[in-house]
């Protein structure tokens, strides 16, 4: 009997403590569920890791949900993995590409409660992974190789055990508690080398939105708002103004379009407005988290005065407050639209030059791109006159990858960033910010913490080359080819030799959507072959029987001789066959960069040779 009471008091005890604590364990811990957490948890729960994210609102999606920001900017032609995946939902809801394509500037709008919906369903389809909404992070602690984060759920302390951690809140807040090195604001030209930089740094971030969704009640159906205080309609005087300074068109007094840019589905419209419009400068940053709510209090107020000056002034008195939209009391979104956080001093800082010349850098941090983007570099400081004036559109840049490096604070071995906090320069922020681009880099975090853990290794351990295997098995894009995307045959082919640097892209500046080009159907020189395989192997160090004539397959297979000399004819001609590839495999051929991308995938696979964090050719 003794014995009995002994066992059944220490169950008790076990019990107790479990639910006083609220203790769980899981693989890997996200805090946040924004667009990059949501997107890291449903990478890493599809590799098998069980995953648990912490959110503070009842809704997923961060920015692009719980902000409003539902007219998505960029990455158009380059679909990467959970980015393409979420717009062909968005299809499917709404009935294809021309039903979200309602605005002028954005190709895919939508409403923000049908994003948060598709992102709830989408996680009950996740096995390994569960979501804890409306709780608050207090603290991490790493100890013994292990995360232990305490939370409140309804003022009630939790306490949850993980391998990995990963920082997916709006302004790095976890990542500053850690105490790793981060910077907020301009960084100077010295900082980075960045010449279109102040030659001071400061701690001037971007100006942020608090959006409004306004629904179209119908012609004579007042919604007007009861007029906020400190209204002042000179304020917002100019915003019916609009350009794009990208091709130089000349402002137009055109109030319906500047509504259109955010004309969503339904008759609703999203207001994010740059021009005499909602956006507004604070830097909440560093602020604690009581001190923000009430500093963002402005910031309603002052979206809430464009709204009432739109009503009022412009005539829109049909146009109300979206009823259906955010379950709030005040019908806004749960947070406001931060385009700039605090930016972690991370194993590969991106900066500028990366962006402008990735092939002529001496780290080519290409070779470990794990995200995409092609949206061009776009600040928002119009709130705040004493920002230092950066000529942005002067700064013309081709599409571009993000390295894995900037996902890692310097020496981080069990703690990842992502969203907008990530090892960028406060310039390549005005580009790296978009959501398609989080959305990647959430992913990108997501494989990168399930590479580790399945492995059992820290992050410094991880190779690369299997965090990017494991991205690109779920169609995300390494390299931003737009002229081959994910349904291509031979996607993976050209994805991993770009990775390599052996077949580089052509980087073109366009407009507000700058591209990057493999041109499947180019022909290559001998000698541009050789140039592109003598950083992978030296046997080509001293060779130079390439001419600049035209590459055929005879020559091919001479200079694939170099690395393998068993290699005959006959089998290549048999790897042709495999691979579907167009033609006939004739000696006297000349082949294109797609017909040379598929051999090199096949006969050498280079994209097997590690590279470090700085892109450069590693030891096994």
């Amino acid at each position: 009997m003794k014995s009995i009471l002994s066992f059944f008091l220490i169950f008790l005890c076990i019990c107790v403590n479990n639910r006083v604590f609220g203790q769980e364990e899981t693989q890997l811990l996200i805090i946040g569920g924004g667009a990059s957490g949501i997107s890291a948890g449903i990478q890493a729960s599809r590799m098998g890791v069980k995953t648990v994210i912490l959110e503070e609102t009842p809704w997923l999606g961060g920015m692009i949900t719980a902000a409003g920001v539902s007219a998505i900017d960029g990455n158009h032609h380059i679909p990467s993995g959970i980015w393409g995946e979420f717009r062909e939902k968005l299809y499917e809801y709404y009935g294809g590409p021309s039903a979200v394509n309602t605005g002028w500037v954005s190709n895919t709008l939508f409403e923000p409660s049908v994003g948060n919906r598709i992102f709830q369903d989408w996680i009950k389809q996740e096995q390994n992974l569960k979501v804890h909404f409306e709780v608050l992070w207090q603290n991490a602690v790493f100890e013994s190789d292990s995360w232990t984060v305490s939370y409140l759920e309804k003022g009630k302390k939790k306490i949850i055990k993980a391998k990995m951690l990963i920082d997916a809140t709006e302004l790095g807040d976890v990542m500053a508690s850690l105490g790793y090195k981060y910077y907020v604001g301009m960084d100077s030209q010295d900082r980075f080398g960045e010449t279109f930089a102040p030659s001071q740094a400061n701690d001037i971030v971007q100006d942020l939105t608090y959006v409004v969704v306004l629904k179209d009640y119908g012609i004579g159906n007042d919604k007007t708002i009861p007029k906020p205080k400190g209204y002042d309609p000179e304020i917002f005087a100019c915003a019916c103004n609009h350009a794009d300074p990208i091709s130089f068109d000349s402002p137009q007094n055109d109030c319906q379009k500047m509504l259109n840019y955010g004309k969503l589905p339904n008759g609703k419209y999203m207001v994010n407005w740059p021009n005499c419009g909602n956006d507004l400068y604070m830097n909440i940053v560093e602020m604690s988290q009581k001190d923000r709510d009430m500093a963002l209090e402005e910031a309603k107020l002052h979206s809430l005065r464009f709204i009432y000056y739109i009503q009022n002034e412009l005539g829109y008195k049909h146009l109300g407050l979206a009823d259906d939209e955010f379950p709030t009391k005040d019908q806004l979104p749960f947070i406001p639209y931060h385009r700039e956080s605090r930016r972690v001093a991370a194993e590969s800082m991106f900066t500028l030059p990366y962006v402008l010349s990735p092939y002529n850098q001496e780290k080519p941090y290409y070779r470990t791109g794990i995200a995409v983007g092609d949206y061009t570099i776009d600040h928002h400081h119009k709130m705040n006159p004493n920002a230092p004036e950066i000529d942005f559109i002067k700064i013309r840049v081709p599409s571009y990858n993000i390295p894995l490096g900037s996902l890692i604070p310097k020496g981080s071995t069990h703690f990842i960033v992502a969203e907008k906090s990530i090892g960028v320069s406060n310039i390549v922020n005005g580009a790296s910010r978009l959501q398609p681009v989080v959305l990647g880099i959430g992913q990108a975090a997501g494989a990168l913490a399930g590479t580790a853990i399945l492995n059992e290794q820290n992050l410094q351990e991880v190779k690369i080359r299997n965090v990017q295997e494991n991205l690109l098995v779920k169609n995300a894009y390494l390299m931003p080819f737009r002229d081959i995307d994910a349904n291509h045959p031979h996607f993976l082919s050209i994805q991993k030799i770009g990775a390599t640097g052996i077949l580089k892209g052509f980087g073109v500046p366009y407009k507000w959507a700058n591209q990057t080009w493999f041109y499947p159907e180019r022909e290559i020189s001998e000698f541009e072959l050789v140039e592109g395989l003598r950083p992978l192997y030296s046997q080509y160090a001293q060779y130079w029987d390439a001419s600049g004539e035209r590459l055929t397959l005879g020559r091919f297979l001479d200079i694939m001789k170099v690395v393998r000399p068993e290699l005959i004819e006959n089998d290549i001609k048999l790897i042709w066959k495999n691979q579907n590839l167009s033609g006939t495999p004739a000696a006297t051929n000349f082949l294109d960069r797609l017909s040379v991308a598929v051999l090199l995938d096949s006969i050498l696979d280079p994209f097997s040779i590690p590279v470090d964090f700085n892109g450069l050719p590693s030891k096994p």
